[in-house]
Formats: structure tokens, sequence, C-alpha cells
């Protein structure tokens, strides 16, 4: 038998299904803000665009910051919103559900774009350490003694008379 809920059951229900949908549409704003910065980041890699690469990092680490200090809310306020039962009887709940779902499908599109910069930065990486070894091998002056070095003795005792 289902038990009829109290206007003071149903308000709170209803202020708790607000606040999680909140905090999901909060997370759902910041990992479509991290693809972009992810996809932008991916051209600057491309174009060998070191000054703007490191500024696209420093926002990337602000934003993963932003949604790690949003996932400390969300994980409890998930767990309340589920054993109050908040979605039973409020037909907003469904809403919260195709959040969470396009949640997951940020999360997974932020995940795969991560991993393709990771790979194509690696890459880039490889080739500025050959292009160095190259340059390092090509040098005529490699492996010759510079013309300033010592080649003999020296004194190390000075007089001084005065």
């Amino acid at each position: 038998m289902s038990k009829a809920l109290t206007k003071n059951e149903l308000d709170e229900r209803i202020a708790i299904l607000k606040r999680f949908k909140s905090l999901l549409e909060q997370q759902r704003g910041k990992f479509q803000e991290y693809l972009l910065v992810l996809e932008n980041q991916h051209g600057k890699i491309e174009q060998d665009d070191t000054d703007s690469l490191v500024a696209h990092t420093e926002l990337e680490n602000q934003i993963v910051k932003s949604i790690a200090s949003l996932q400390k809310v969300i994980v409890p306020m998930q767990s309340l919103y589920q054993k109050s039962g908040a979605g039973i009887g409020i037909p907003e709940s469904d809403s919260v559900v195709q959040i969470q779902t396009d949640l997951a499908d940020l999360q997974r599109r932020v995940l795969a774009q991560n991993e393709r910069n990771r790979i194509l930065l690696q890459a880039h990486m490889n080739q500025l350490k050959h292009q160095i070894t190259t340059v390092v091998k090509m040098n005529p002056y490699r492996g010759r003694r510079s013309i300033y070095a010592e080649r003999g003795s020296s004194g190390t005792l000075v007089s001084v008379e005065g």
C-alpha cells in the first residue's frame, strides 16, 4: 500500500529535486565548457601554438577543479535524492534522468577528446625530440674541444712582493 505524502514531505522532495537538478545542470555546463576547451586545444596542438596551448591547459585545470568540487556536492545530494524518493510522484523528475543521460554522454565525449589530444600531443613531442636529436647530430662543433678550454696546467700560486 502506498502512503499518501504529506504537504511537508512533498515540499521536501521537490526542494531536493530542484537542488539536485540545479547541480546536475551546472555540472553539465562545466562539461560542455571542458569539451569546448579540449576541442580548441586540439587545434592549438596541430598548429604548434605553444602559448595558446599553455593557456588552454591552465583553463582546463580550472574547469577540472570546478567539476571536482561540484561532484563533491552532487554525490551526497544524489544519495539524499534516492533515499527520499524525490523522483517518485513528481513529473519534473524525468528531466533529472535526461540531464543525467546528457551528462554521461558529455563525460564520454570529454574522455574521448582528451585521449585524442593526449595522442596528438605525444606524437608532437616525439617529433620535437627527433628534431632536437637531428640538430645535435648535425652540429659541426659536436665533439670538438672549445678553443677557450684549458690545454695545459697553469699555476695556482701568485707571488706578490712589495
